[in-house]
């Protein structure tokens, strides 16, 4: 498995393709960025570029404190701590792939597919509330919070490009 070098993946503008197309693959100067928009626009980090660029919107599954973080691959997505019952929502709009508890560590668990090839899963749920090719809306509720094969009450909350676990908080809103 190859992990290096890693590739920057930018969003798709104007100034990025400028910056790819010279040799030094430096951009030029920051000047119409400045001019177009307002500091505080230029002020978020990179994860709202990613977003935008992916076009998916995701909304936070639950609320709660993220309390272990994204480290592959030793943990492909976030925990965030609940209370037993608290309703699990959809992330983004998509169709339920699988829902079941094959996967041991993960308990009841669900698995919704989004347009552009992402995937999310939603894990240690204690009442799954949807089924196998179920349509399903943004922010749709889809589970109870729960512990199964956990510790504490929490969910872990994966997001998946092609496969490939990314770190959700680079594209879930500022919570």
């Amino acid at each position: 498995m190859k992990t290096s070098p890693r590739a920057l993946r930018l969003p798709y503008s104007e100034q990025n393709l400028a910056a790819l197309s010279r040799p030094d693959g430096r951009p030029e100067a920051a000047k119409p960025a400045a001019a177009v928009a307002p500091a505080p626009a230029a002020a978020p980090p990179s994860p709202a570029p990613e977003r935008a660029a992916d076009s998916i919107d995701f909304v936070w599954p639950a609320k709660g404190r993220v309390v272990t973080g994204f480290a592959e691959p030793r943990s492909k997505g976030v925990d965030i701590a609940g209370n037993m019952g608290d309703p699990v929502v959809a992330a983004a709009a998509g169709r339920v792939i699988y829902v079941g508890s094959g996967i041991p560590g993960l308990g009841k668990f669900i698995v919704v597919r989004h347009e552009n090839g992402f995937n999310t899963v939603y894990a240690h749920n204690r009442e799954i509330l949807v089924k196998m090719d179920q349509n399903l809306a943004r922010g749709q509720k889809i589970a109870e919070l729960g512990n199964s094969d956990a510790d504490s009450p929490k969910l872990h909350f994966q997001i998946r490009k092609f496969g490939t676990p990314l770190d959700p908080l680079k594209y879930l809103p500022p919570f």
